[in-house]
């Protein structure tokens, strides 16, 4: 086997079903950074995530401006999402690499990270995110690398009791 025949094609972008949508949701529901900091989703589709996040004094450091570890969490956040919504059902998925440039400071307003998928393996995800404020100045670029794990085959969740009770 070819090494490029392991890999698998990005699925084309598009709308989420009802399921993966539902999916989508109860995770945010436990996310410590977006109940946090504040961020939202904006648009979910396979392999791309875009959050947006006003800006608040918690987020900012001494010289007044948004800290850069939060645009980074930022940027994870909506990488890590846009590569959960395109790994197969049931993965977990977890970052293992990170870099970003810090372009622009921010004093106020609102900004975004748009994320995207630039390519789907069988056991990671490279994804492209970019940060732009409201006057759509590019201030953050980052890209990230996600470990796609997949979901267990002996019947037992990640912390290993059984899903379904004793069988």
């Amino acid at each position: 086997m070819r090494l490029g025949e392991r890999r698998q094609k990005m699925k084309p972008q598009g709308k989420l079903g009802k399921a993966a949508l539902a999916r989508a949701s109860e995770r945010l529901r436990h996310s410590n950074p977006v109940n946090h900091f504040g961020f939202v989703l904006e648009r979910a589709e396979r392999g791309r995530a875009v959050f947006r996040m006003p800006v608040l004094e918690l987020h900012k450091q001494i010289h007044r401006v948004v800290h850069g570890g939060v645009l980074a969490m930022l940027a994870d956040t909506a990488g890590g999402f846009a590569a959960f919504l395109a790994a197969p059902v049931g993965s977990r998925v977890v970052t293992i690499e990170m870099k970003i440039n810090f372009l622009e400071a921010v004093e106020h307003g609102e900004i975004k990270a748009d994320a995207r998928v630039l390519r789907q393996g069988r056991t990671t995800s490279v994804v492209d995110c970019e940060i732009t404020d409201g006057n759509r100045r590019l201030v953050s670029k980052a890209l990230m690398t996600f470990a796609i794990i997949a979901p267990r085959q002996d019947g037992q969740n990640w912390k290993g009791k059984r899903k379904h009770g004793p069988r």
